[in-house]
């Protein structure tokens, strides 16, 4: 287990009445142990749990398929396996919670996550419990990075970064959206990740969608390419995206990526501890308007276990904040100034990793500058 992280669990029950918590997604598993159970992203029922009790007492329930993966990991942690095709994974939870003392404890759970066919059962088991929904009390712990986070989120920026600004690189008129995944997905490998999420190579006409990924189109001169990629380690993810022409620009594209670099030096002065995530979102909106270019609903968010985290720069507020919430040092966001429809054709983004420090913000995905637009020959 993350000492730090347990150390955190164990604190904020305190304050909220809680003798114990469950982590129930991987996401949140992986925060609080440090890495993945492989085969629990893909199937929901191979249930992988964390439990930290008020006074910092540690254990794990996991499926007998991935035994040995969580044995590896977690050697010193008291763990109980079920049986995939015999037990009642449930069942055998209540056990240990009853044989942790907490049969009749209150004990958060993450109700966004459990199936309630479930949840259910697990009442069932354990009757005299009182289960109360944690996972606002974790995303908001999640916010606030520790010094290991950064440093992992650092170097997942920079591999993003490159893998995207090399891909580009390697590529010229004539090849084709595949080719350049090709080389980009070679990149996120050898510069030393896991995995990587939502890989977006939208080039020409299809630079105007959002979340498209590559086709069998071929880069002709004058396009517009929008490259985005999510590096993956230990279930941390950084996302980055560069926006490219091919050989030359097409007409208004270069006044109109100036201005997004405008607004990248805005928000980059106005991001600091105390700051409005609502006022910087409408300091932004107004500066898009400068140019009649049409607004988009946020303008960065929180980033770490998902890909978008509380706070989010944009309408949609952080729960419970009245509307509003203020950045604080140790936060780290995606911040994406962008334009899908520009009215001409093509669309463009920005999209860097930032944190949030004690007196503004640092760059973590900063291989390349993208001040100028990167050409593709």
């Amino acid at each position: 287990m993350r000492t730090e992280i347990v150390a955190r669990w164990a604190a904020v029950m305190k304050q909220n009445g809680l003798d114990a918590m469950v982590s129930c997604s991987p996401k949140n598993f992986a925060y609080l142990t440090g890495f993945v159970v492989p085969s629990q992203p893909l199937m929901r029922h191979r249930h992988a749990f964390g439990v930290v009790t008020a006074n910092a007492k540690t254990a794990i329930l996991g499926v007998d398929m991935e035994a040995t993966t969580i044995g590896r990991r977690e050697p010193q942690t008291s763990t109980r396996i079920w049986a995939e095709f015999s037990d009642n994974a449930m069942a055998v939870f209540a056990d240990q919670l009853t044989e942790m003392g907490l049969a009749r404890a209150k004990i958060g759970i993450e109700l966004d996550y459990l199936p309630a066919s479930d949840f259910e059962k697990l009442r069932a088991a354990l009757p005299h419990a009182r289960f109360v929904a944690n996972q606002q009390i974790i995303a908001r712990l999640r916010q606030i990075k520790t010094a290991d986070e950064i440093a992992l989120l650092r170097k997942l920026s920079r591999i993003a970064d490159q893998s995207i600004t090399d891909a580009l690189r390697a590529v010229k008129a004539g090849d084709t959206e595949m080719d350049l995944a090709g080389h980009l997905t070679r990149n996120v490998y050898a510069l030393g990740a896991e995995q990587f999420k939502l890989l977006i190579v939208a080039t020409g006409e299809r630079s105007q969608l959002p979340n498209v990924g590559p086709s069998s189109r071929v880069l002709q001169s004058g396009d517009v390419c929008r490259v985005e990629i999510f590096s993956v380690i230990s279930g941390y993810q950084a996302g980055v995206c560069r926006t490219a022409v091919v050989q030359k620009a097409p007409p208004h594209a270069e006044r109109i990526w100036k201005h997004l670099v405008e607004c990248k030096y805005r928000l980059l002065e106005q991001i600091r501890p105390g700051a409005s995530c609502r006022e910087i979102y409408a300091s932004f909106i107004a500066k898009l308007a400068e140019l009649n270019l049409p607004p988009i609903s946020f303008v960065g968010h929180g980033i770490g276990l998902f890909l978008h985290e509380d706070p989010y720069l944009g309408k949609t507020p952080e729960i419970g904040r009245e509307g509003d919430a203020l950045l604080e040092a140790g936060m780290v966001l995606g911040v994406e100034p962008l334009c899908y429809q520009t009215g001409y054709g093509f669309g463009m983004q920005l999209k860097d990793m930032l944190l949030v420090t004690e007196t503004g913000s640092e760059m973590l995905s900063d291989y390349c500058s993208n001040d100028e637009l990167i050409v593709v020959r």
